[in-house]
């Protein structure tokens, strides 16, 4: 038999805020995290726009030292951790001040860490670049490759807060928070660990990536003068992905852990699914068929019928082949009932958060069986005719949740799915 997995804790940095609390309120309200980029000049670039993480203190989670020592998406992924950590109730102090003095109660043997990274470091990457070919090799930072390399979110996690289990990085794209999930849930089940913290982090609002997406042709440019309103999924004006930046951590733990340490349960972790388009580099097989046989699987995995889902959190990035292809998906698994059930795409907010979205939107089903809401797909003002299912559009809309899926693509034809139930 499975042993039953369930939420127990749960953390976040995002373009909606730095707390589960915020961030809940902004998707109720339907608020929009996308604005100009402010952490680098975007003279010469077309695009000018990103969802970044505003006011955001590394120390009021861990040492300032050991901040300075790590990337931006390793320091979200602590801050996301230490929140989640803490609503587990499996944080204590051991004295001092700071993020170096919470560290797990119990030993950690039987702790581990799953995160889903896509692309690292890149602003050391960039400038260890730029100091190698300017002035040479002896000006670039010591710490270049344990700063750049996207294992080191999951390693300094690990490290800060004395997990001693499994410390694993999943790397599959804009699918490696939902697969980082999943690659914790089987750990668990498996018995090689009692609790996982599992998520995913990014953090590539950077001219190296801004300027790289831009030449993909992915990004949205039409609505640069207006960015909360550039991202716009299912909408038949929407020009491309607005790029964001985001971690979203979960604590899984083995049910008979938690119980036994009387935990607060927030919901179980049913099920996951993953496959391969084994299509094309960037772009979804137009069939439908590789990400709807992993929403497929996922509902097999956690024992869901179609009708027994109430809301689908859409990748929905907002571009011309992601979103019907979805859809497409969506039908391919769902059958009739995508018709009964609400669909909607929180980028519409955030941004594509890359990695980040994994953790992020899983996070926000999470909410939406706990509190009864229906997050919405902002700027959906006219849908484009490929898309006809019910997104939810502009506003919040609520009703009871029973179970939620959350889906993720990645390039490469990566597809990740996860189901949440209320426990």
């Amino acid at each position: 038999m499975k042993r039953k997995v369930v939420v127990t804790g749960m953390g976040l940095v995002s373009p909606l805020g730095n707390s589960v609390a915020e961030f809940g309120e902004a998707l109720k309200a339907g608020k929009s995290g996308i604005g100009p980029i402010s952490a680098f000049d975007t003279t010469g670039f077309d695009v000018t726009i990103a969802g970044e993480v505003k006011d955001f203190d590394p120390s009021r989670w861990m040492d300032k030292r050991e901040a300075r020592k790590m990337c931006r998406f390793s320091q979200f992924a602590v801050a996301a951790a230490a929140q989640a950590l803490e609503q587990a109730g499996l944080l204590e102090n051991q004295g001092g001040s700071g993020g170096e003095a919470r560290r797990l109660k119990a030993a950690g043997e039987r702790v581990g860490v799953v995160l889903g990274n896509g692309i690292g470091g890149f602003e050391v990457v960039s400038d260890s670049f730029r100091k190698l070919f300017d002035q040479g090799p002896r000006r670039m930072l010591p710490l270049t490759v344990p700063m750049m390399i996207p294992n080191e979110a999951a390693g300094n996690v690990s490290m800060i807060f004395g997990a001693k289990g499994p410390a694993l990085t999943q790397v599959t794209a804009c699918a490696s928070g939902a697969d980082a999930l999943g690659q914790a849930l089987d750990l668990i089940r498996l018995g090689r660990a009692d609790v996982i913290i599992g998520g995913g982090t990014e953090a590539c609002v950077v001219p190296f990536a801004v300027g790289g997406f831009q030449m993909l042709k992915a990004l949205s440019t039409k609505h640069c003068h207006e960015p909360e309103k550039a991202s716009r999924p299912f909408d038949a004006d929407r020009d491309g992905f607005v790029l964001g930046e985001a971690a979203g951590v979960l604590i899984l733990e083995s049910e008979e852990h938690a119980r036994g340490r009387g935990a607060a349960i927030l919901a179980e972790f049913a099920g996951y699914g993953g496959t391969a388009d084994a299509y094309h580099i960037t772009s979804p097989d137009p069939s439908g068929e590789g990400g709807g046989r992993a929403i497929k699987l996922a509902l097999e995995d956690g024992g869901l019928k179609p009708e027994d889902v109430q809301y689908y959190n859409a990748h929905g990035t907002s571009t011309e082949i992601n979103d019907p292809t979805e859809t497409k998906m969506i039908k391919y698994a769902f059958g009739d009932h995508s018709y009964n059930m609400k669909v909607s795409s929180i980028k519409s907010m955030t941004g594509h958060c890359v990695a980040g979205s994994g953790g992020l939107e899983a996070i926000a089903c999470v909410l939406a069986i706990r509190e009864g809401f229906y997050p919405p797909t902002i700027n959906l003002d006219k849908a484009d005719p490929a898309c006809d299912l019910d997104y939810v559009p502009n506003k919040a809309q609520y009703g009871e949740i029973h179970a939620a899926l959350s889906g993720n693509l990645g390039f490469g034809g990566h597809n990740g799915v996860v189901a949440f139930k209320r426990y």
